[in-house]
């Protein structure tokens, strides 16, 4: 079963700014990491799935309705908005208890619970809490009614490491009881970590999305290899002249299939030193904005 649908969502706000001929498909249970830099139309992305303005073309679907204006498709999403606005008089305590009854929430338990989780103080006003403290109001705000889909953009921006930590404990839990989650973030580990799926935004569209693990498997294999002699490792350049080379030591990206090619013939010109490792998400993503994707 889906729980939410983009069909060709176009919403262009002139200048290249918006999202186009977007298409995104999110299942009951599944976790969608999205990557992209300011501007790129994450944000966008998710006031259409939110009902908050309407696509110029294209289709939005949230279990299985227009979301534009539609309060019973909210009340069944988590949302935490990358830039909070809160009213500064009130306290957190009576913030979150506000928040509650607009949710139809009468039983505090699940809110103070998650209050002791993220050490929360919430008897002290919006308006003197730190970034990191309103950050925690926003996040409870968005987990304190037990939804069925959490769309999160930017969810850990100004929390320490340790609340960071017990975030990824929460979602990790929530994604165990079969809760469906759109997590937006700069942060690749925890996209990597939290999420089986991730989705690259470019310029306002989606250029690659894959299952992690499929993308995990797909990842180039960056090598560093120490050669005996320089005449060894200028062999080597002429069978990889993509590889740098400095003196004794070859720096080469390959695709995964081409790993074991590589270090067959390392070791037949006689290896020193050598260390391998997968590309990592942030390469990844790296890759599409340095040229190596259109």
């Amino acid at each position: 079963m889906n729980v939410m649908e983009l069909r060709g969502v176009t919403k262009d706000y002139g200048r290249g700014r918006g999202v186009f001929d977007l298409s995104l498909t999110i299942a009951q249970g599944d976790s969608l990491g999205y990557l992209g830099p300011n501007g790129a139309g994450k944000t966008t992305t998710i006031r259409q799935m939110m009902g908050f303005t309407r696509p110029g073309k294209g289709t939005v679907r949230v279990f299985g309705k227009d979301p534009f204006g539609c309060a019973e498709v909210q009340k069944r999403i988590g949302y935490l908005p990358g830039e909070t606005a809160f009213p500064g008089d009130m306290t957190g305590d009576a913030f979150l208890r506000f928040v509650a009854g607009l949710k139809g929430v009468r039983d505090m338990k699940r809110a103070n619970e998650l209050r002791e989780r993220f050490e929360l103080d919430g008897r002290t006003r919006l308006k003197k809490m730190s970034k990191g403290t309103r950050q925690k109001v926003a996040l409870i705000c968005a987990f304190l009614h037990d939804p069925e889909l959490y769309l999160l953009d930017e969810p850990t921006s100004g929390l320490d490491p340790l609340m960071q930590h017990r975030f990824a404990e929460l979602v990790a839990e929530e994604r165990g009881r079969g809760k469906t989650i759109l997590l937006s973030s700069h942060l690749f580990e925890e996209i990597e970590r939290l999420c089986g799926r991730a989705a690259i935004l470019r310029a306002g569209r989606i250029v690659a999305c894959e299952q992690m693990e499929e993308m995990q498997k797909s990842r180039s294999r960056i090598f560093h290899i120490v050669f005996h002699a320089e005449d060894a490792a200028e062999a080597f350049l002429r069978v990889f002249p993509a590889a740098q080379r400095q003196e004794k030591e070859i720096f080469l990206t390959v695709p995964q299939t081409d790993a074991e090619r590589v270090l067959r013939l390392a070791v037949t010109y006689g290896v020193e030193d050598l260390t391998v490792r997968a590309q990592t998400l942030e390469e990844l993503f790296l890759h599409y904005y340095d040229g190596g994707q259109a």
